[in-house]
């Protein structure tokens, strides 16, 4: 129903189940967790019967494997838009900042519980598929990084190396302290001094 009580029609309801099956496992699974959220609950919210599910996803594990590729996907969007406005490799690294903190800014159910790929990953168990698609995220958040921190110091590649691990281990902590305080003011301290450690480089 709109506002004005006039019926109108759902345009969720429209978009192919694979994507409102995905939307609503994403909903649930970053509010509830994983294991905690049963396939049930997901069609329930979806608006799809359970054949559809399984139509589309081979199993439950399937279908957490897609939620991480869209978060990491989603991710990798905000990063890309905050690239757009960087001027110069130091603005580089800072967009990976930014981009946590957009990813924290969003108006999530029960507020900010911190990174969802990490919050899944620690439901998992050990040698799940989706444990090393959460790790090959935070692995190319490095790797940007250190791309960035290459064009800063092209003759000094220990450096670059030491340097993009100890700002994604900043970022990482930045992003779990924010997550268990429930807002990103973490995060912009952890940018801010992202920032004075590349203004000494």
């Amino acid at each position: 129903m709109s506002e004005t009580g006039t019926r109108t029609t759902d345009p969720g309801r429209r978009r192919p189940a694979r994507e409102r099956l995905l939307a609503a496992a994403a909903r649930r699974f970053y509010a509830d967790g994983v294991t905690a959220t049963g396939i049930d609950t997901i069609t329930t919210e979806a608006g799809v019967a359970k054949m559809s599910l399984y139509n589309n996803f081979s199993s439950k594990s399937d279908l957490v494997r897609a939620y991480l590729d869209a978060r990491h996907e989603e991710w990798i969007a905000l990063y890309t838009s905050r690239l757009e406005q960087a001027q110069n490799p130091r603005d580089g690294v800072l967009a990976a900042f930014d981009a946590y903190a957009d990813h924290a800014a969003f108006a999530y159910e029960r507020g900010f519980r911190g990174c969802g790929l990490l919050n899944a990953a620690a439901e998992l168990p050990a040698g799940d598929e989706g444990r090393s698609v959460v790790r090959r995220h935070k692995e190319q958040v490095e790797r940007l990084i250190a791309g960035h921190l290459e064009e800063l110091l092209p003759e000094r590649p220990d450096d670059v190396r030491t340097m993009a691990e100890h700002l994604s281990f900043l970022l990482e902590g930045a992003m779990a302290r924010a997550g268990l305080e429930g807002d990103g003011s973490r995060l912009r301290h952890a940018r801010a001094m992202a920032a004075a450690l590349l203004d000494r480089l």
